[in-house]
């Protein structure tokens, strides 16, 4: 049933149609669930993402969101998404909103009906949770995307308590 979950647990695992990756803007495997998601889907997966452009090595700017294969992974796709990184990039709240309203969109292009979505940017790239679970929720919540199964799977106990609060105020 359509609607939105949040899980605590390894992404990697998710049965759904699409996996999204937080990503950097090469594509090409870093650390944190981009790593994990890497890892999980084998050679493949980097094969793939090679095939995306590159303009000056970025396949993907911040706020954009790609499509490839899923490798090994029990999806059929991994949508990957460049969130921002708060100190550093300016308006990380627009950068935030369109890494999120690209990936659901590029998944309803792709006529997915489910998703595995991390928390994008509130590792490495220093997002504050309950920010980013504000936008993340408030977009996920809206009308276009209301036939989309979101699961959210959020790597910490903390962090799946901050968003649980921001889901119960959405």
């Amino acid at each position: 049933m359509p609607g939105i979950n949040l899980t605590l647990g390894d992404i990697t695992q998710a049965r759904v149609d699409a996996i999204v990756n937080a990503a950097n803007k090469e594509m090409l495997g870093g650390g944190g669930v981009d790593g994990a998601i890497h890892r999980a889907a084998g050679p493949d997966l980097l094969a793939a993402c090679k095939e995306v452009p590159a303009t000056g090595g970025i396949r993907c700017p911040a706020g954009q969101a790609r499509i490839t294969r899923a490798g090994k992974l029990q999806a059929r796709y991994v949508i990957h998404t460049v969130g921002p990184m708060y100190d550093i990039d300016p308006k990380p709240e627009q950068l935030l909103a369109s890494a999120y309203h690209n990936t659901l969109q590029l998944a309803l292009d792709h006529h997915c009906q489910s998703l595995a979505v991390p928390a994008i940017s509130c590792g490495v790239y220093g997002y504050p949770a309950r920010e980013a679970a504000q936008i993340a929720l408030g977009i996920s919540a809206g009308k276009k995307y209301r036939d989309l199964d979101i699961k959210f799977y959020l790597f910490s106990q903390i962090m799946f308590e901050v968003w649980q609060e921001v889901l119960q105020d959405t």
